[in-house]
């Protein structure tokens, strides 16, 4: 789930203050450091998923869930990966989670891939699907 659908749901609202939402990712949620979670606020706005009104941050939903869409492709890999190592879809998470202490913050879909590799899984077909 994105971490910023997270946020909402965590606020109960899409109504958030700067200082708000950084605390949200940062201490609720665990998804990121103060500066980090600064830096994908600014982020988030300038991809039009946040907005600034009267000095309050809006998560625009509909641009959210438009957003969300090529986590579907994580999805895909992980069932792939899972289906061609014999694991459980949970096992192949665990071992992308594992990679991220490794390579630092990457975006899961990077992380799947290279641990689908790593495990000497045929990942060709999603080369072309990643962003990068």
């Amino acid at each position: 789930m994105h971490p910023l659908k997270e946020a909402v749901q965590v606020k109960g609202s899409t109504e958030f203050t700067r200082s708000e939402l950084v605390g949200i990712l940062s201490f609720r949620l665990r998804r990121f450091s103060v500066g980090e979670a600064k830096a994908v606020i600014e982020e988030w706005i300038k991809e039009g998923l946040l907005e600034e009104r009267e000095g309050k941050l809006h998560a625009r939903i509909e641009a959210l869930e438009e957003a969300e869409k090529p986590e579907n492709l994580l999805g895909e890999m992980v069932v792939h990966i899972a289906r061609a190592l014999g694991w459980t879809e949970l096992e192949v998470m665990e071992g992308i989670r594992a990679l991220r202490e490794r390579y630092g913050n990457l975006d899961e879909r990077i992380l799947a891939y290279l641990f689908g590799l790593e495990k000497g899984v045929d990942m060709s077909k999603f080369r072309d699907r990643i962003d990068v």
